[in-house]
C-alpha cells in the first residue's frame, strides 16, 4: 500500500466518529444531509490530497449542505487557485468558500 492510498485511507476514517455532531444550532440536518456532507469533506480531502503541487496537510476542509470551506496557511496564491479549483471539482461541491491565507515568506 503505498503513502497517498494510506493518506486517503485515514482521511476516510477520521470522519467518521464526528458523524453525530455535526448539526448547526439552528441549522438542523437530517442524518443522510449530515452523512452527505462528511462524504463530501472526505471527496474533497482525497483530491488535495492527490495533488502534488498543493500543501494539503495545511488546508481544513469543511463541509455545511454541499458548500465547502477551505480554511489553513498555504506558501503562495497558486496554491489558494488550485485548492479551490480542486474542491469546486468534486461532484456534489455546490460552492467553495475560500478563507485560505498566503503566509508570508520568511
Amino acid at each position: 500500500m503505498d503513502l497517498k492510498t494510506l493518506l486517503i485511507a485515514a482521511a476516510l476514517a477520521a470522519g467518521l466518529p464526528f458523524i453525530g455532531g455535526c448539526a448547526h444550532p439552528g441549522h438542523e440536518q437530517s442524518s443522510s444531509e449530515v452523512l452527505s456532507d462528511i462524504a463530501l469533506t472526505t471527496r474533497v480531502k482525497s483530491a488535495l490530497l492527490m495533488e502534488n503541487d498543493v500543501n494539503s496537510f495545511d488546508i481544513k476542509v469543511k463541509t455545511f449542505n454541499g458548500t465547502v470551506q477551505l480554511t489553513g496557511f498555504v506558501d503562495s496564491q497558486w496554491q489558494i487557485d488550485k485548492a479551490v479549483q480542486v474542491a469546486a471539482t468534486v461532484d456534489g461541491v455546490r460552492q467553495v468558500k475560500n478563507d485560505l491565507v498566503h503566509k508570508p515568506a520568511q
